[in-house]
């Protein structure tokens, strides 16, 4: 298949690249600094500012899937870039008809109990805030799509380098918590359930979730 990944050089979109280019997939990876990502078989690395979205519609278009693991953690407005960014990402994909959108969601709009999301219960880490409400609006983004086909794959509480088992549960829009009370998930088994929803898809216009 041939993917556009948006953000591969980032902690989880590096993660996506690897498990794409270990199945076989022809990736081209849109970053910033295109001369950081290693060189490899099937890998075209090309900068890219979702800022420019006429640009960005221009290196999307051809491509079997798009995978945004696009981010605003670097800048001093989160939540604005995040926003002003993923609106600029749709734009591009439906300027140019690429059949598919998968997007790296958050954990913080996952629900804890009926109506009680992760982002808006006390305990919510105030530094990791305006990103989740950042990915909660791409999310309410998407829903209002009528016709594109899109998917959001939102990860545990707890994302972090770990083992590739390929055993983990999925989920709707409950945050996922193992037998010992604990939310949690590799980036490296996160790959893989977004990497199996692009090759094999059953959460079309949903979003899901992976875990323990």
């Amino acid at each position: 298949m041939n993917i556009a990944l948006i953000g591969a050089s980032g902690f989880i979109g590096s993660a996506l690249l690897k498990e794409a280019l270990a199945r076989g997939h022809k990736v081209t990876a849109l970053v910033r600094h295109p001369e950081k990502l290693a060189a490899a078989a099937n890998l075209r690395a090309v900068a890219a500012d979702v800022a420019d979205q006429a640009r960005l519609a221009e290196q999307l278009g051809g491509h079997d899937a798009v995978i945004s693991a696009f981010s605003g953690h670097a800048h001093d407005d989160v939540f604005a870039y995040y926003v002003k960014g993923f609106r600029a990402i749709l734009g591009a994909v439906k300027s140019v008809r690429v059949p598919r959108l998968l997007v790296v969601g958050g954990a913080g709009s996952l629900e804890v109990a009926p109506g009680l999301q992760v982002l808006d219960t006390p305990d919510f880490p105030a530094q990791y805030k305006a990103t989740a409400e950042g990915a909660r609006e791409a999310l309410k983004l998407l829903r209002q799509e009528e016709a594109l086909d899109w998917t959001m794959l939102s990860p545990s509480a707890i994302i972090a380098p770990g083992e590739r088992t390929g055993r983990f549960r999925l989920g709707t829009d409950q945050l996922l918590i193992d037998a010992n009370g604990q939310s949690h998930i590799s980036v490296e088994d996160y790959a893989i359930a977004m990497i199996d929803e692009l090759e094999r898809p059953n959460h079309a216009r949903r979003r899901f979730t992976v875990g323990y």
